[in-house]
């Protein structure tokens, strides 16, 4: 499952031919230039685009990558949410039926494949999933405000949707699993309804959580990280 994505630093540009952006920046240079590209995790910060209805357009939030976990909000979970019971479970159904849904761009994203070796614990091996052709892109998010008594404000968090795995993710990492997810991806053009702009009902919103199949990406394995140079004498 996803915890770990790539978007452009200078990313506010991207989607500056919708309408323009305000708001705080956070989890990244939200006003960046040039061609940086940051990386966001769990329980990180993310820079999530929502629909502010006072103000009628749209703007930049900075939300944790995960909901307060129950016993200890520093924890974060769950951080995704199944397209499939999105309007059913509790912990997510306000959230989507109320349109507290948000975007946030990305690049690349990783997805990780459980290798089993006998006698050994399980490890898991990262995959980058690179679409490589550089259109904007978003992945669905649900976003809620908590109260934690520990805090002085609410605290803004949020889950990515995500949808049955493509048949690449499926070919390539997920081939072992018996029910292999990815992120849920939304092209440019439908932005408008998910975040709730044009008037569409949820179960119209819904719709829009497809599993994009036909596509021409790449997936290869995440290099690994260099070993620190030893010191020297």
């Amino acid at each position: 499952m996803c915890g770990k994505f790539t978007a452009q630093a200078a990313w506010r540009e991207v989607v500056a031919f919708s309408q323009p952006l305000t708001g705080e920046s956070g989890g990244g240079d939200a006003e960046g230039g040039g061609d940086e590209i940051v990386t966001y995790r769990v329980g990180g910060p993310l820079p999530v685009i929502i629909r502010d209805r006072e103000a009628g357009r749209r703007r930049v939030v900075p939300m944790r990558w995960g909901f307060p976990a129950p016993k200890d909000w520093r924890r974060p979970q769950p951080i995704h949410a199944r397209s499939e019971t999105i309007d059913e479970l509790r912990t997510f159904r306000t959230a989507f039926e109320t349109g507290q849904r948000g975007i946030v761009l990305f690049r690349t994203f990783n997805e990780g494949e459980e290798i089993l070796k006998e006698g050994r614990k399980p490890q898991t091996k990262q995959w980058t999933v690179d679409p490589r052709d550089g259109r904007p892109r978003g992945f669905a998010f649900l976003w809620r405000e908590f109260e934690i008594p520990d805090l002085p404000m609410p605290m803004r968090a949020c889950v990515m949707v995500t949808v049955p795995a493509n048949e690449l993710i499926r070919r390539t990492i997920k081939s072992l699993e018996e029910d292999p997810r990815m992120p849920a991806i939304l092209e440019d053009d439908v932005w408008a309804t998910w975040l709730g702009e044009d008037g569409a009902s949820p179960a119209e919103a819904k719709a829009l959580l497809r599993t994009m199949e036909g596509v021409n990406w790449t997936a290869a394995p995440e290099p690994k990280k260099p070993k620190p140079a030893a010191p020297r004498p």
